[in-house]
């Protein structure tokens, strides 16, 4: 089992099995919202994530032109959920919000054209300039 929180640990996440894949996102608006150069997030099947707490989902449109929803904690402002349609039925689940330094590491790396040039991503050998194409 996995545990993820938020801050102040108002809201959380419980997960069974592992990640069906881990991704890192160079996009500006993960930027913007993990205020960091890149966002990390683990997915999941739905029916194997228990979301537990008060939780405000924000809705952007993404850089792919689809509906993108972020879900984090209205006390602290943690970011702990996402999800998208490009992954129905799945969850996305902050990395950061796991906060376990022997999480796995990203499969992919996305919207490397807005990658900070310092940031090293040559742990994985799948990279696409915009979204996973």
């Amino acid at each position: 089992m996995t545990h993820a929180q938020c801050g102040c640990g108002q809201l959380s996440a419980e997960i069974t099995g592992e990640p069906d894949a881990v991704v890192m996102c160079h996009c500006v608006a993960c930027q913007r919202r993990s205020g960091s150069p890149f966002g990390v997030a683990a997915y999941y099947p739905t029916e194997r994530v228990k979301l537990t707490g008060i939780s405000k989902g924000y809705t952007r449109i993404a850089d792919s032109g689809n509906e993108f929803t972020t879900g984090f904690c209205p006390e602290c402002g943690s970011s702990v959920w996402l999800q998208g349609p490009l992954k129905p039925g799945v969850i996305g689940i902050t990395v950061g919000a796991i906060a376990d330094p022997d999480f796995p590491a990203p499969v992919r790396s996305v919207w490397e054209q807005t990658r900070h040039g310092w940031v090293d991503v040559g742990f994985t050998d799948v990279h696409f300039p915009r979204g996973r194409g």
